[in-house]
Formats: structure tokens, C-alpha cells, sequence
């Protein structure tokens, strides 16, 4: 198959030839048939994670067709077409048996744990429990979308903010999973506020439904121009971008007793970002993490992009081939497109 391939962390990555998967007894190989480019991955490449070993593979926001099964698989048949969460669960330990496994102690994560998706084929593991079937109406390069910037933006605005109508909610940077989680809390009825430092991103928000925008270049004070667009501040908040800036901003622009959702990743030199304490205390605001989303908890994301109430589709921005993604996998610190950057030709 071909693949993109890293063989030292922070240099340039090649295309080649590689064997091609077969499939774990409980697992399945798919046909990539598109697959997002995220910042994510960009960590992985400039060795940020710990589960990535070298020589390596990137890609986890993957959706394509099953290619093998293997022989314990009874779920999933040759052609299903399918999506999977950024995050697979194991299946045995006491968090997958509570239905958590977004937060699995065994878990894996394909272009982490092993070789992803930015290649013709990938292994998924235990796919009786992670795989998500897809509808025949949504495209690939949509359902791609979903494997962890949607899909993550929707646990972390539905499940971990609880949001709800005629709330305020606050969404830091307007990347991919900002915009998501934009879409989702208008959906769900909130009043949405997005902060960025770039007015064409802040422009797609407003599209997507946001009531205003903050551009953090120019604003004096980001919170506080959120707290005075709210009148008081945002029941929730979300850091979508994962900066020791959009971190404290998020969370010194909340009300009492407000929320705080970290999304973006906080890794390298940023993985302790100051936090405003003090108010946390005497606020009563609550800090809370979001690591992916179940692939059971995908039924009720998939309904409402089924009944329109949801766009994904409106939030892809370049289709790619793989040899144009090594390039934009390398730019991702420093320029990423408006809307999601999807790998479409292999």
C-alpha cells in the first residue's frame, strides 16, 4: 500500500511502499477512503506523544469501507461502510464496561499507538465495539470529520458542557474542532460567542451561527469582551485551540459558577498553562477534560446531521491527495486552512 511514513520525529516525511495490513482477530482493516489532516497529528510528527514509535504512520480521522475481518469479528462484514472514534476501547477494563471508552486504560489510537491513516489501508482493533456504521447518504470526506475533531467537539459541548438553549457558550479558536463545536451549541440553542485572531475564520463562525465574534489581535481583553457581550460572562467555555492564552482566557471569561472545557491539547511547553485560580475558587467554576467520544454515543450525533440540524460537510476546506498531505501536516503550527484539510486521493 501506499502511506506516508516518518522515520525521525520533526523531519520530513516520505511517501512509500508498505505491506499492507491484515487483521487482529478482533479486528478489521479498512480501505481509507478519506482522511482529515489535524493538529493532532502534527504533535505525534514532532515526537509530543509518547505512544508514537518510530518508524511511523500518521492519520486517525479516517472513514472508508471494511477490507478484511478477522475471525472473531461478528459485527462487521467486506464493504460495510464505516467510521471509527480517534480513540478505541479495549473492552475488558472498568472504564469500557461503565461505557467509557474514550477514556479506556488500555486504549488505542491509530497514528498514536500504531500505524494510522494517512495510507490506502489501516487496522482498527476490536471492532465489534468501536466501529461506526455510516449512512449511505453522508460522503466520506464528511464522515472522515467526525472520527475526532466533530465528534469530540459534540461530547465536549453536549456531554462534558452540557449546554443548553439560551445559554451563552464561548468557543477559543476557530480551527476545525472550534468551528464543530460552534455548529453544535447553536444547534443545541446557545448563544455562541467565537474568539480567533483571524477575521476570516471568525467570519465562518458567524456563518455557522455564531452571534458574535472577538478578534483576540486587536481586543484589549478577549474575556473580558466576552463577559461584556454575555452580560456577565459564558456559562460554558471551551479552549478549542490548546494554548497557555486561549486556556486562561477561557476560562477568566466565565460567570460563577460557569464551566470550562479543555479540547484543544495541551503538550511540550505548553502542557501547564497558568490557570486563574483564584477566581476558579471563588466562582465556583468547574475545569473539565474531553478526550474523544464513544462510538456508542454516535447515534445520537449522526440523527441530527441526518435531520439537518447538523452540517459537517460545511466544515471541510481542502480536499488533498496524500502526497499534498505531507506538506500540510508539516504547516500545521503555523498556517492551517479555513475549515478542515481532508485527504481525499491515495
Amino acid at each position: 500500500m501506499k502511506a506516508v511514513l516518518y522515520e525521525r520525529f520533526g523531519e520530513t516525511p516520505e511517501v512509500v511502499s508498505l505491506p499492507d495490513p491484515a487483521p487482529v482477530p478482533h479486528g478489521v482493516v479498512i480501505k481509507v477512503e478519506a482522511t482529515g489532516v489535524c493538529r493532532s497529528d502534527w504533535h505525534g510528527w514532532m515526537g509530543h506523544d509518547a505512544d508514537v514509535t518510530l518508524p511511523h504512520v500518521p492519520g486517525h480521522e479516517l472513514a472508508g469501507t471494511v477490507a478484511a475481518v478477522g475471525k472473531d469479528v461478528s459485527k462487521w462484514w467486506r464493504g460495510d461502510r464505516v467510521t471509527v472514534p480517534f480513540v478505541g476501547g479495549c473492552g475488558s477494563c472498568p472504564e469500557c464496561h461503565a461505557g467509557h471508552q474514550q477514556v479506556c486504560h488500555s486504549q488505542f489510537q491509530p497514528g498514536f499507538t500504531h500505524w494510522g491513516s494517512f495510507a490506502e489501508y489501516v487496522s482498527i482493533h476490536h471492532a465489534d465495539l468501536n466501529l461506526v456504521a455510516l449512512p449511505e447518504t453522508m460522503g466520506f470526506a464528511t464522515a472522515a470529520s467526525l472520527g475526532c475533531r466533530f465528534a469530540t467537539s459534540f461530547r465536549a459541548v453536549a456531554d462534558q458542557g452540557r449546554v443548553s438553549g439560551g445559554q451563552w457558550v464561548a468557543v477559543h479558536g476557530c480551527g476545525g474542532v472550534g468551528l464543530s463545536a460552534v455548529m453544535i451549541a447553536t444547534a443545541l440553542g446557545a448563544n455562541v460567542i467565537a474568539v480567533d485572531i483571524s477575521e476570516e475564520k471568525l467570519a465562518l463562525a458567524r456563518s455557522l451561527g455564531a452571534v458574535a465574534g472577538v478578534d483576540a489581535s486587536t481586543a484589549a481583553d478577549a474575556a473580558e469582551a466576552v463577559r461584556e457581550i454575555s452580560r456577565g460572562g459564558a456559562h460554558v467555555s471551551l479552549d478549542a485551540l490548546g494554548h497557555p492564552d486561549t486556556c486562561f482566557n477561557s476560562v477568566n471569561c466565565l460567570r460563577k459558577r460557569g464551566k470550562h472545557v479543555q479540547v484543544g491539547l495541551m503538550l511540550a511547553d505548553h502542557s501547564t498553562p497558568q490557570v486563574p485560580m483564584a477566581r476558579v475558587i471563588a466562582d465556583e467554576l468547574e475545569i473539565l477534560g474531553s478526550h474523544g467520544m464513544q462510538a456508542h454515543r454516535y447515534g445520537a450525533m449522526l440523527d441530527m446531521v441526518q435531520s439537518g440540524k447538523l452540517a459537517p460537510g460545511r466544515l471541510i476546506g481542502q480536499e488533498i491527495s496524500l502526497e499534498q498531505s505531507v506538506a500540510s501536516l508539516m504547516e500545521m503550527d503555523r498556517f492551517q486552512s479555513v475549515g478542515a484539510t481532508v485527504i481525499t486521493r491515495f
